[in-house]
């Protein structure tokens, strides 16, 4: 596909209020404006039930959506024929992009980067006090009012970190626990052996990854094969003692037998995400002193979302100076994604 430079395009925003306020902050807004001839129309629940949404498309070059976005399906494509680019100031596009846009040469982009970045912090931070066994020793200091026993604590020297999927997340984290010393392991059908040791990581098959892991993370996209991939029967391979860390979707293990696992307090878990979400006020899940869970705020969340707006007008000045896109989505991607 040809990058030749272009002129200012017509962009209309596809993202509800909330979102357009806190993804498009004041100086992200100024270097839209300063590309692009933004339009002062952009779709509610859908692009072509108003009037004046439908009568503007055929002239919109980019569409910048986030939030809210409703779905761009083949009439939504034909009823904008210049449409060249589809640029996603949130995380995954699989809900609102229509694979046929790629038959039709349209450019996807996605700033689930931006998203990502958080939650490998958010991440990585767990991991590291998870070493000390924090959590659960947080909570114990609480209740008993006394000091644990330091001789008692684990540590985080020489610890082996696995990480269920090397998704964009993944491997992040991979990267992020090179300065830490760390063992890490990562299991993901994707990814080879070569690619594994780039990261920092050893190639393993999922038992080996929840046989050697002191710590488990999962990474692992929310597709049908994989509801439930976490199950009773790898959960009981992990370690007493172990931990396991969930930042990706609370659908990848089977619930029951999170809650079993955990109730036995042979494990600690730091849930970020659950199943389901939010869990009910009686879920004993909240009251157990091994797990820690907050209520789904690994991914951007605040100041953070603004990083989303950065890198999609980042994007749109590549695709105006003529510049391939750093984020772009292939066809292969979208139907791996989330």
């Amino acid at each position: 596909m040809s990058h030749e430079p272009a002129s200012a395009p017509t962009v209309m925003l596809a993202m509800n209020e909330s979102s357009r306020e806190r993804v498009l902050v004041p100086s992200v807004g100024k270097r839209l404006e300063a590309v692009a001839t933004v339009l002062p129309v952009g779709p509610g629940a859908s692009f072509l039930a108003d009037p004046a949404v439908r009568a503007a498309l055929p002239d919109v070059d980019v569409l910048l959506t986030g939030w809210g976005c409703p779905r761009i399906g083949a009439e939504v494509l034909d009823a904008a024929p210049k449409l060249r680019a589809i640029l996603h100031a949130a995380g995954s596009v699989k809900a609102i992009v229509d694979p046929i846009a790629f038959d039709r040469g349209i450019q996807v982009s996605s700033a689930a980067t931006a998203n990502a970045q958080p939650v490998a912090e958010f991440t990585v931070a767990a991991i590291v006090l998870a070493g000390k066994r924090a959590f659960r020793l947080a909570a114990q200091y609480r209740l008993e009012r006394r000091k644990a026993d330091p001789h008692a604590m684990p540590g985080s020297y020489g610890t082996t970190v696995g990480l269920l999927g090397a998704s964009r997340i993944g491997k992040m984290v991979a990267e992020r626990l090179r300065g830490f010393d760390l063992d890490v392991l990562i299991s993901d059908p994707y990814l080879t052996a070569d690619e594994a040791a780039a990261l920092g990581a050893e190639l393993v098959d999922n038992d080996t990854l929840f046989r050697r892991s002191d710590i488990l993370s999962v990474h692992a996209p929310l597709l049908p094969e994989t509801v439930g991939l976490v199950d009773a029967r790898l959960l009981g391979l992990l370690k007493d003692g172990a931990s396991l860390i969930n930042t990706a979707r609370g659908k990848i293990i089977d619930a029951d037998a999170l809650l079993r696992e955990c109730a036995s307090g042979r494990i600690d878990a730091v849930l970020d995400v659950t199943d389901p979400e939010p869990l009910p006020p009686d879920s004993p899940l909240l009251d157990l002193p091994n797990v820690f869970v907050t209520p789904h705020v690994a991914g951007a969340v605040g100041n953070e979302i603004a990083r989303l707006g950065e890198l999609a007008v980042s994007e749109l000045e590549r695709l105006v100076s003529g510049q391939p896109l750093l984020h772009a989505i292939s066809p292969t991607e979208l139907g791996r994604l989330a």
